[in-house]
């Protein structure tokens, strides 16, 4: 069964020099009401550079992880790869400004220019979970967003064969 569905952008991703910024179109600037009293963002966004037939047709990656198995489904990933090209990201808030439309944040592993597609504030009490669980190849990795700022993700990423 094939359903279309519509979505429209509230904004896109401004990651420059001078750090990280979701600038929201005019149109949605209403709903940035209350977000301030938020720290952090959940913030959904479409991984454009991968929108193509192959990267939407690619169901398993060849080891994406270097610890890891050497295939996972991309629904075991953080890969681009996917059906459809969605991320998510949480963001600590450093700023919301309503009127300009801007919301800065600390830091966003999405691309300048990204789209982004919807902004949820983070909630510990519907977002945080205390025993996640996961494989014992990863279960090195940190616990939480402020400790993987120091983290070396570079020794556990193995990006040169997807497919």
């Amino acid at each position: 069964m094939e359903n279309s569905l519509l979505v429209r952008p509230i904004g896109t991703v401004c990651a420059s020099g001078d750090g990280f910024r979701i600038e929201v179109s005019p149109s949605f600037r209403p709903a940035l009401m209350g977000l301030d009293a938020f720290g952090w963002v959940q913030i959904l966004w479409w991984f454009s550079g991968c929108d193509d037939p192959a990267s939407r047709a690619t169901l398993q990656i060849s080891r994406p992880y270097i610890r890891g198995p050497e295939r996972l489904g991309v629904f075991s990933t953080r890969s681009p790869q996917r059906p459809n090209p969605l991320a998510v990201s949480c963001a600590q808030v450093l700023c919301v400004d309503s009127a300009r439309g801007a919301v800065d944040l600390a830091y966003l592993d999405a691309a300048d220019g990204t789209p982004v597609l919807d902004l949820k504030p983070y909630t510990p009490s519907l977002d945080r979970v205390e025993r996640p669980g996961g494989p014992d190849w990863c279960a090195h990795w940190p616990g939480s967003v402020e400790a993987s700022g120091a983290f070396d993700w570079s020794s556990e990423f193995a990006f040169e064969s997807q497919s």
